[in-house]
């Protein structure tokens, strides 16, 4: 009786240790499911496309690394959840050696960051009740100064809406060398300090000034709230999420394998796979708020196919659609401003072009890097050049435009 209690003790186990087997299996498999999303690439005439006109860009393109404003390009074009276009031109790199660019090449976003990490992170805090647009700065960052009027000493606070939008009277950047001089680095707290204390140069939603000082600022809410670093807490809520394997800070592996050069130094060496923002780099380390994350094309057409699809895509949501809506709208009294919560609507550093709906939003990177997305054609357009290799002499503003208006008119059916 004992053996035969025994026996039927083994193989209850050994059946119980096969049903654990295969549900480690299929978590496995879902794991890695979940974290592999890609857009299916379809012909453009199966999404409303002319497949005829989307050659212009290529002319277009072309012509700009001909014309030495660049050396290469990918171009990305995304419509109704499906990845239409995708192709490489020109180099990666052109110094010390020439190496041909490839459609998974990874940039250097630079200010794409601000949008792309920092405000889908922020936004995210919000969803969960952390934090509120209206909320004032030092709330998060103590000692974070007010606004004062050298007048009449009338003070007025900084909010979180102010630095999403650029008006909150911060100065566009901060001394790189004299900080240096002053701390060893990087040096977050350091820069943090600075930022808390310099003098503003504008009363908050009265002026739009660019600053990268703002989303520096986002960065500490978002850690403060968080208790993560930026490069954690965007990796677990955004880019693994959708997936997005080759995008991330300080790139590793076949991430930095892939990564275009950026500046040739005064060594001779070329920037790579280490952000070409100086702030960023030197300061913090390489994560920032305002740059620092490294990608590639098919990798922001997920992130732009989610916002498209009201911030949810392949069973995977990041955000809730009136969270989305928020995001790509100007707020009520900042209209002239043309800022919406992280993107850019229509200040005079939008590269929409000429065609998309006036609601399309989008931003800009130093390096060369651009987005744009048009919720009413459900299409995006993602441009990433390295305009910066090899002697930060490039031009791709003019270019940008050109090629949203080429996207744009080879959209034959809106819906």
């Amino acid at each position: 009786m004992i053996i035969f209690f025994a026996r039927l003790m083994i193989n209850y186990n050994s059946d119980m240790m096969r049903k654990a087997i295969a549900l480690s299996i299929l978590l496995t498999v879902g794991y890695s499911v979940l974290y592999a999303h890609t857009l299916p690439s379809v012909d453009p005439r199966k999404a409303g496309m002319d497949k005829s006109k989307l050659i212009y860009a290529d002319n277009v393109i072309n012509q700009s690394i001909r014309n030495g404003d660049i050396p290469g390009a990918v171009l990305a074009v995304v419509r109704h959840k499906k990845l239409v276009y995708l192709k490489a031109y020109g180099n990666k790199q052109v110094y010390p050696e020439t190496i041909a660019m490839t459609a998974n090449t990874v940039f250097d976003l630079a200010s794409l960051s601000k949008p792309v990490s920092t405000a889908i992170s922020t936004m995210i805090l919000l969803e969960r009740g952390q934090l509120r647009l209206k909320d004032n700065v030092a709330m998060y960052i103590p000692g974070f100064q007010s606004w004062t009027d050298t007048v009449t000493g009338r003070k007025r606070n900084i909010r979180i809406i102010d630095l999403l939008t650029h008006t909150s009277g911060l100065p566009p950047y901060a001394p790189v060398e004299e900080l240096k001089k002053q701390y060893s680095v990087p040096n977050p707290d350091g820069l943090m300090a600075y930022i808390s204390h310099v003098k503003r140069n504008n009363e908050p939603a009265k002026v739009f000034d660019y600053s990268c000082l703002n989303f520096i600022a986002l960065q500490r809410i978002i850690e403060n709230i968080s208790g993560m670093s930026l490069q954690s807490f965007a990796r677990q809520n955004i880019f693994d999420p959708l997936g997005m394997k080759h995008t991330d800070y300080n790139p590793a592996g076949e991430t930095f394998d892939w990564t275009a050069p950026t500046e040739k130094q005064a060594d001779g060496s070329v920037l790579k796979g280490k952000v070409h923002d100086p702030l960023a780099n030197i300061m913090n380390g390489g994560v920032s708020g305002n740059a620092g994350v490294f990608s590639n094309a098919e990798d922001i057409a997920v992130l732009a196919a989610m916002l498209l699809n009201d911030g949810e895509i392949n069973g995977v949501r990041i955000l809730s659609p009136l969270t989305v809506r928020i995001m790509r709208s100007v707020p009520k009294g900042f209209e002239q401003f043309g800022r919406s919560p992280g993107w850019d609507v229509y200040s005079g550093y939008a590269c929409d072009g000429d065609l998309f709906d006036t609601s399309a939003y989008g931003h800009t990177g130093y390096t060369g890097t651009s987005i744009t997305i048009d919720p009413v054609s459900g299409t995006a357009v993602i441009l990433l050049t390295n305009r910066v290799h090899p002697d930060d002499k490039g031009n791709v503003s003019r270019l940008r435009e050109i090629v949203a208006n080429v996207v744009a008119a080879s959209i034959v059916k809106l819906k």
